[in-house]
């Protein structure tokens, strides 16, 4: 097998983002909850109400799951990768 043959075939390296989200009520976070647990290649996710806080493990690129949160109406004050 080629070196090219074996990239093709590894998994999506995952990625861990931290998004601070403004939320005001358990709606809102429901909200964020609900976009990402449709969106597929997401693996895991938490939504904190009380830290204002999403954290997301994904294949997916950074701007995808930025666009998903956004979708939702809520304001994304900031965002990271965070390192492992």
């Amino acid at each position: 097998m080629s070196a090219e043959a074996a990239s093709i075939d590894a998994p999506p390296q995952k990625n861990t983002y931290k998004f601070d989200v403004k939320m005001s009520c358990s709606g809102c976070s429901g909200a964020v909850t609900r976009a990402l647990s449709k969106k597929e290649g997401i693996d895991t996710f938490n939504v904190s109400l009380d830290k204002q806080e999403v954290r997301v493990t994904s294949g997916l690129p950074y701007d995808d799951v930025l666009d998903t949160i956004k979708k939702t109406g809520k304001e994304v004050l900031s965002g990271s990768v965070v390192a492992e």
